[in-house]
């Protein structure tokens, strides 16, 4: 992994982890295999659009005439935000068509335009069906979007895009050396999620350690609600809280280990420590009865209706869970509980990173216009916007003056303001698709949480697979520097 020079002589105890942090994709990454058989030059195609003219107002040379190829995932954010700001793009390039998609099924919808060379220009590559990043990266199937990021931004021409960022987005899209790859729209803040008014009910507070967090489920569960529920079909959610929990207890330098699939690094203490206090959850009747078989979104469902206190999730859950969210839920995100005095970073050490990804397919007809798009998409108007569409903080650094900001939107930026330096961003998910989500989270974490693993068996199930990817030379490799 290439983060920029000025980080890779920093120590591990005062590394600025949200400056040098991690891309991550809004849900999860499931393997692509398809992309092995995909194409892989990054020229682009033959049949790309003749670039226009550079200009102030231009300064990326959007073909005026060429029209536009937008593809969004159609989940937690919808969709409407990204329209809005095609509009934005239509205005200023009235002669081009602007075509718009929204799906779930990004990898199956998208497979057969990268296997035949016509991508979208713009992707919202997002969801349960999200491409692989990594392997997008390793395979150069996307296009170098540094060009944008050197680009004036439209708030002020003096500053560049890439100065309009929150720490950490720009390089959460490098993967190998400097060039970006992705550019991850929104901003979000994992961890635990509840209801204020249902602690309220139960006279509690947050548990800011693992005691009180058990003798509040004890609490919760005498007056016949569940401490914990979670996506128990895509078990890969429980890493939003538990992976931060593992850093918190270990320190930073266990998650890198874990990252960069060194030997061993599954088998750290804080792991074992970790795991069994999840473990606990389950083993003292803690868990909803019946997770296991939820989705995400009925595990969300039977939160909102109270069956539960907790959930791990990510930001873009309030959006998501709007429909079944009560008006006085007062929906917060906390951070992981600490496990006991001995951890080795502060209460309040949290996961937040880019998430939304967008990629400009290497082979797009119309690169400029996509990037154009994006450029776009991180001014100050189109940012707030997409803050009061979906109640997400966008990249642009800043973009929620003025707005009035929900209880779970501010209960985030409270949370990033208490976690300081103290942000984890664990890049599994992005660099090994398939590892994180159906090895890790599938095949290990879920069947820990359901039961029929031990933390002990889950620890060496999932060590075996990153062993596995280690080795395996058909992936590409990327390490912490």
């Amino acid at each position: 992994m290439g983060y920029t020079s000025a980080h890779k002589n920093e120590g591990l105890g005062r590394r600025d982890v949200i400056k040098r942090s991690a891309a991550l994709g809004l849900i999860t990454v499931p393997t692509m295999s398809f992309l092995s058989a995909c194409a892989s030059g990054d020229s682009g195609s033959d049949d790309t659009v003749k670039k226009g003219k550079t200009s102030a107002k231009n300064p990326l040379g959007v073909n005026e005439t060429a029209s536009l190829d937008v593809v969004i995932f159609n989940g937690g954010f919808g969709d409407k935000y990204a329209k809005d700001a095609e509009k934005k793009y239509k205005a200023s390039y009235p002669k081009a068509d602007v075509k718009h998609s929204a799906t779930q099924k990004i990898q199956s919808q998208l497979q057969p335009r990268f296997n035949g060379g016509t991508p979208p220009d713009l992707i919202d590559n997002s969801g349960a069906e999200q491409m692989d990043m990594g392997v997008l990266v390793g395979k150069k199937q996307l296009l170098d979007l540094t060009p944008l990021m050197d680009a004036p931004s439209i708030d002020d021409p003096s500053k560049k895009v890439r100065d309009t960022l929150r720490p950490g987005v720009l390089e959460m899209g490098q993967f190998d050396g400097e060039q970006v790859w992705i550019m991850n729209y929104a901003y979000t803040v994992y961890g635990v999620w509840y209801s204020q008014t249902a602690l309220d009910n139960l006279d509690a507070q947050y548990p800011e350690n693992w005691d009180d967090m058990l003798a509040l489920c004890a609490k919760a569960k005498k007056k016949g609600v569940a401490g914990w529920t979670y996506a128990g079909k895509y078990p890969y959610y429980l890493p939003f809280s538990l992976y931060p929990f593992i850093g918190k207890i270990g320190g930073r330098e266990v998650l890198d280990k874990i990252d960069n699939l060194e030997p061993n690094a599954w088998k750290d203490p804080a792991v074992k420590a970790a795991f069994e206090a999840y473990y606990e959850l389950y083993k003292k009747g803690y868990i909803l009865q019946g997770t296991p078989g939820l989705t995400h979104i009925q595990s969300q469902t039977e939160w909102t209706k109270g069956k539960a206190l907790f959930i791990p999730n990510g930001s873009w859950v309030e959006n998501e869970a709007a429909p079944t969210t009560p008006k006085d839920f007062k929906m917060m995100v906390g951070a992981p509980s600490s496990l006991d005095s001995s951890d080795k970073l502060p209460f309040g050490t949290i996961w937040a990173a880019g998430g939304e990804p967008f990629i400009v397919p290497a082979k797009a007809k119309n690169p400029q216009g996509g990037m154009e798009q994006l450029r776009i998409m991180l001014s100050e108007e189109s940012s707030k916007n997409f803050t009061k569409e979906v109640k997400s903080l966008s990249a642009f650094n800043g973009g929620t003056d003025g707005l009035t900001l929900s209880t779970a939107l501010q209960s985030g930026v409270d949370a990033l303001n208490k976690a300081g330096d103290n942000v984890l961003n664990p890049r599994l998910q992005d660099w090994y698709g398939k590892l994180q989500k159906e090895q890790i989270g599938t095949a290990c974490l879920g069947e820990m949480m359901a039961g029929r693993l031990t933390p002990a068996e889950a620890i060496k199930k999932i060590q075996d697979y990153a062993d596995a990817a280690a080795k395996d030379q058909s992936i590409k490799h990327y390490k912490h520097q």
